[in-house]
């Protein structure tokens, strides 16, 4: 399914979807493109939101960080992983598989 243009999300950036009535960070990681769950797994905080730094997300509630390729916890106060997603690039077109 197709959440995004190419052209909206330049390097380093991220941007909030909607795919499957959930909410999804599409990050632009210099070319790759990475979709990962918005909400974090501690309090819920937007991660789309956060700080991107290379591959690792960090929450602008309370600073945890996460792995965006692989979801893994890089620093508390998160204990559980977030879910990643498949990414597609055709053409333009961003597609993720939320399946």
């Amino acid at each position: 399914m197709k959440v995004a243009s190419i052209s909206e999300i330049p390097a380093g950036e991220m941007k909030i979807v909607e795919s499957d009535g959930q909410e999804i960070a599409i990050a632009n990681l210099n070319g790759e493109f990475v979709a990962f769950q918005n909400e974090c797994t501690h309090r819920g905080g937007p991660l789309g939101e956060g700080i991107l730094v290379n591959d690792v997300v960090e929450c602008p509630f309370h600073a945890g960080q996460f792995n965006v390729r692989t979801g893994e916890v890089v620093s508390a106060p998160p204990s559980e992983p977030i879910a990643t997603f498949d990414v597609q690039v055709e053409g333009d077109d961003v597609k993720v598989d939320t399946g």
